[in-house]
């Protein structure tokens, strides 16, 4: 089991380590009695994973001396709502939780990102760890902090940051995961590689059909660079002042794009046309060369991942769901962009008509 550092505040004990392995699982019990936090643990799963893995996950940290309950919801972006959080809160306090409980998220991205967020306002805060259980959370949501939920006028509208106590990366999750999820999570491995590390690009671009197979030593890989990649980001800018902006690569598209198709298109394939989208603006506005964009591009098609908008979606929809996008500030739309891969920045504001061209370009 590898082990990463995550050194955030001390004042705040706010540090913490994410546990890299396969078959891990024995392991969740001891490190948390080791670092405590909480004596009595729910587990914040969905339908799905509570399906597939509840059982067993529950059984593993009860021989091992955790005390354990499960808290099941609706599988779905449809449960990543203020609401789910408070049936969330009333099921804690019929079962009598208190200050000295703490949750534990088992699944993907919606359910780290609700339970850490249930976690953060309960009783005014109680502890969290992160089981993630897809690949798209055992690289990006389940490190950092960042927790919310969904408002009908965009993703993440109303949230918090909440430093997970651990977080426990098991690779065996993976192996249930269906083949869509598995290419899905693929788009923040290869945005790290994108905005970060040329090297780990590569890997990808060599590599795709290893990948695609699941190689496990490749997978592991790939995991622990994006991992550390993420941890060394957030350790500089926890709250996402400054340079964590640079995670929203392809986001503030992708986040429109998954939102107006109702959540058909799932996050990682969204952000996916959301990178190509910001690929194509870098070079529109002669930051980007023609041939680094087509690298990019291709990158990305490699993984498995669209890089088209598809023409059922709305150029105009599309527009006013940007025009809502959290990430705008003083009534222009920030975008994450790159000068080169593994060079990225934030641009000041792209004008509205650049961003509306770029969309019709890339319909499909």
């Amino acid at each position: 089991m590898n082990r990463i550092r995550v050194n955030l505040d001390r004042r705040l004990n706010a540090s913490y380590d994410i546990h890299i392995g396969c078959k891990i699982l024995d392991r969740v019990a001891p490190v948390l009695t080791k670092i405590g936090g909480a004596s009595r643990w729910f587990v914040v799963t969905d339908e799905n994973v509570a399906g597939l893995h509840g059982e067993r996950v529950l059984g593993v940290l009860r021989e091992n001396g955790l005390a354990v309950e499960a808290i099941v919801i609706p599988a779905g972006e449809a449960s990543k709502t203020i609401g789910t959080c408070v049936d969330i809160a009333g099921r804690l306090l019929t079962s009598g939780a208190d200050r000295t409980s703490g949750l534990i998220a088992l699944g993907g991205g919606v359910v780290g990102d609700v339970a850490g967020f249930a976690a953060s306002l309960y009783m005014r805060g109680i502890p969290c760890v992160q089981v993630p259980t897809t690949l798209l959370a055992q690289v990006d949501s389940s490190i950092g902090g960042k927790t919310g939920v969904d408002l009908p006028a965009g993703k993440n509208m109303l949230g918090t940051f909440l430093q997970p106590r651990a977080v426990f990366v098991d690779l065996a999750f993976l192996d249930t995961l269906p083949a869509r999820e598995f290419t899905n999570g693929l788009a923040e491995i290869v945005k790290y590689g994108i905005i970060e590390d040329p090297e780990l690009l590569a890997a990808i671009e060599e590599g795709a059909g290893a990948l695609q197979a699941r190689d496990p030593v490749l997978l592991e890989r790939l995991v622990s660079a994006s991992c550390r990649i993420k941890k060394g980001v957030v350790e500089i800018d926890e709250t996402e002042k400054g340079l964590r902006r640079i995670l929203n690569f392809g986001h503030t598209v992708g986040h429109a794009i998954e939102a107006e198709s109702q959540y058909a298109i799932a996050h990682g394939e969204a952000v996916a046309m959301g990178m190509a989208a910001a690929a194509l603006i870098s070079e529109r506005k002669r930051y980007l060369s023609a041939e680094d964009r087509e690298r990019v591009v291709s990158a990305i098609g490699r993984a498995g991942l669209p890089v088209r908008i598809p023409q059922s979606l709305d150029t105009a929809r599309l527009m006013s769901r940007l025009a809502t996008d959290k990430k705008k500030a003083g009534g222009r739309i920030h975008f994450v962009l790159l000068r080169k891969p593994g060079m990225p920045f934030v641009n000041g504001g792209v004008a509205l008509e650049c961003v509306q061209e770029t969309i019709e370009a890339l319909k499909a």
